[in-house]
């Protein structure tokens, strides 16, 4: 049985299981320890492979509805061990999940559907997230989970950190905390090979320099945001870490579905008034989830539902952003007037209510029928025109992987040149 599950996506179970057979395969040269714990005692594991000390190290699982990264891991691991050209002065580090607590509570099994998707979905609130939580939180209220990422990156000082990430629909871009020249052709090369859309407007890069087609550079600390309301800033993030010596984040995504909208660089005919289009769009949909938890729920809106679990702290996190996040996009002038980018932004705005409407019917599920009633019918119909007007195709897992370890290669060969 190989390494890599087939056709699916590996649980952090499996990850230990296969890393740690990774280990008895070549025990002197790889070594699987734990790095830290959950906030619910979940071990954090690092997987090592070589011992130089210029070295890459790459994390997966930031994001527990993203679950490439595992299988992407796996299959880099594995290769690493069994090409020692990838070795050559160099030692590979591999965080198999970063978020354990966030994995357990999402489905890892590849969906049928976009609706099957969100009927597992889970997302914490963005103080919750490993990565993000420096970005909103202050040094002293850190979760466990982010001391350790931190305390991995001070420890091994990687020239390159490479988070892997993914998107639910849509193309692969990738993200640059500094430059890397000639990463660009690979990438789209491995896309092109594969047929995976390469997303040239994404709206989470929205004004960042261009690198080339779906690389973007982020931008210096002095560069207001595309969307001023938001409160996370990638320039706070566990990405910058390496900065402190000498190192650099590229952070690679990879669709579940590619979306036939997402990779035309031409010009939208009326881009603002699209934006404001999608704003309004935003709004009512929000209304609508809101009005059913305020009936189920109520004060879970106004803080008295603060202390819920973490399937109603993330869904209410999600609404509160919405007032702010359409006032961006009705009153902030478009920072890509791109096709693609309308698009992503059409694509982000559906998935904001349709997640918290996800995330609310599994809560409640179990408490109040006819209000899951309410928003499994809101849940079915988003994920049914969100796939079809993106004219949504599934891409294969092992492309999916095959994907993102191209690109992670790629980006340490050219990251070290």
């Amino acid at each position: 049985m190989g390494l890599l599950p087939e056709l699916r996506y590996p649980t952090v179970a499996e990850l230990v299981s296969s890393a740690r057979a990774l280990t008895v395969q070549r025990p002197g040269l790889s070594v699987l320890r734990q790095v830290g714990v959950s906030r619910a005692g979940r071990p954090l594991h690092l997987l090592s492979v070589g011992h130089a000390r210029r070295a890459v190290l790459v994390v997966a699982g930031a994001h527990a509805n993203e679950p490439a990264g595992g299988g992407t891991l796996l299959a880099l691991a594995r290769r690493v061990l069994v090409e020692s050209e990838l070795r050559n002065g160099t030692s590979w580090h591999f965080l198999l999940c970063a978020d354990p607590d966030g994995a357990s509570l999402h489905s890892t099994s590849p969906p049928h559907s976009l609706y099957d998707y969100h009927l597992g979905f889970f997302r914490p609130q963005g103080s919750e997230q490993p990565e993000w939580a420096p970005s909103v939180l202050p040094p002293g209220r850190l979760p466990p989970e982010t001391r350790a990422l931190t305390g991995v990156i001070d420890e091994l000082r990687p020239y390159l950190q490479v988070s892997l990430h993914g998107t639910d629909l849509g193309g692969s871009w990738v993200q640059l905390t500094r430059d890397v020249p000639g990463l660009a052709e690979p990438f789209a090369k491995s896309a092109a090979e594969l047929h995976i859309p390469v997303e040239t407007g994404a709206s989470d890069a929205a004004g960042w320099p261009v690198s080339g087609p779906g690389v973007r550079v982020m931008p210096a600390p002095g560069a207001g945001p595309a969307y001023p309301s938001l409160p996370d800033d990638a320039r706070h993030s566990t990405w910058y870490r390496a900065h402190r010596y000498g190192g650099l984040t590229a952070v690679v995504e990879v669709p579940m579905w590619a979306a036939a909208l997402v990779d035309d660089p031409g010009p939208h005919p009326a881009p603002a008034a699209a934006l404001r289009y999608l704003a309004d769009r935003l709004q009512r949909d929000a209304r609508k989830v809101r009005q059913v938890l305020e009936e189920a729920r109520p004060g879970a809106l106004t803080g008295a539902g603060a202390a819920g679990g973490p399937l109603l702290r993330a869904a209410t996190w999600g609404l509160e952003l919405v007032p702010g996040l359409a006032d961006d996009l009705i009153h902030t002038p478009p920072a890509d007037g791109t096709r693609a980018y309308v698009s992503s932004v059409d694509a982000f705005t559906r998935r904001v209510p349709l997640r918290a409407a996800a995330m609310l019917l599994r809560e409640l599920r179990e408490t109040d029928a006819h209000a899951a009633a309410r928003l499994d019918r809101l849940v079915a119909l988003w994920s049914d025109a969100f796939a079809v007007h993106f004219r949504a195709r599934w891409v294969p897992v092992e492309h999916q992987v095959e994907h993102q370890a191209h690109t992670v290669v790629a980006a340490a060969l050219h990251a070290r040149a």
